[in-house]
């Protein structure tokens, strides 16, 4: 047994300094078990995506090109987050703009990835609709941006994208902007007859409705909130702020709040 255990470890300490040699430089000697194999590197940043000049000019004079071509739509070309482009445009000129950014050959921007939206109700036109291109041919993308408030409907561009037409569906869902000249704009993501629109900012956290299902009628029923919980008081500024150097005290209290940490008086 003991010779047997020997040849054993003979052969995986050889199979061992076989498969590691295959990982080292050439001219670097066989490690001990006790080595630790560490990559010199003159790099002391952390990995983080570098600025490319010459990429962003380029991004910035198509932006610029794109502008010249549509200047009756183009409200504003831009550069974020490092080098995103994105296209600003008015609520009429989406259709048009994205005509010419599938069509036209300097672009081929023939893949639509998503469509988007943003409520700020603060401002008069709350609803911000984003379009999220793609193009294969130059491997970049493009993202283009449009305004539009509560009432005021927008033109769909299921004519321009077949892709659009869920998308769409959703947003109208969520936030109720309305597409003009869909071919089927309804409900995708809620149940029938649900009233109001989930991603306004308006909207309560809790909803309005509730299901659940009842054993008596024996089916799924459909009735107003009724939280199981009233609402907590708290005598805190945010109920988060539980630990009492985070926070303000009234006055008097100081004195309690040390003899409660104490303890009582020993007699």
């Amino acid at each position: 047994m003991a010779a047997s255990g020997r040849i054993i470890r003979g052969i995986s300490s050889l199979f061992s300094r076989k498969c590691c040699s295959s990982f080292l430089p050439s001219k670097s000697p066989i490690l001990s078990s006790n080595a630790i194999l560490r990559y010199n590197t003159t790099e002391s940043s952390p990995t983080i995506k570098k600025v490319d000049a010459v990429a962003i000019s380029s991004l910035m004079d198509f932006g610029l090109y794109v502008a010249e071509c549509m200047p009756k739509y183009v409200q504003k070309v831009q550069i974020v987050t490092g080098n995103e482009l994105e296209v600003l445009v008015a609520p009429d000129g989406i259709v048009p703009v994205l005509h010419f950014l599938k069509d036209h050959h300097q672009c081929q921007f023939a893949s639509l990835a998503d469509i988007g939206a943003m409520d700020v109700p603060s401002r008069e036109n709350r609803f911000e609709i984003i379009y999220n291109l793609l193009s294969l041919r130059f491997n970049s993308r493009i993202r283009v941006k449009s305004y539009t408030d509560e009432l005021t409907p927008v033109d769909s561009c299921y004519e321009v994208f077949k892709a659009a037409d869920w998308y769409e569906r959703e947003i109208w869902d969520m936030y109720g902007v309305f597409f003009a000249n869909h071919p089927d704009l309804r409900r995708i993501l809620t149940d029938y007859g649900f009233e109001g629109h989930p991603f306004r900012k308006d909207f309560p956290l809790t909803g309005y409705v509730e299901v659940r299902y009842d054993d008596e009628v024996k089916r799924v029923v459909v009735e107003p909130v009724e939280l199981a919980q009233e609402f907590r008081k708290f005598d805190l500024s945010s109920p988060w702020e539980t630990f009492p150097n985070l926070r303000t005290l009234p006055a008097g209290t100081e004195e309690d709040l040390k003899a409660t940490q104490t303890g009582p008086a020993k007699q």
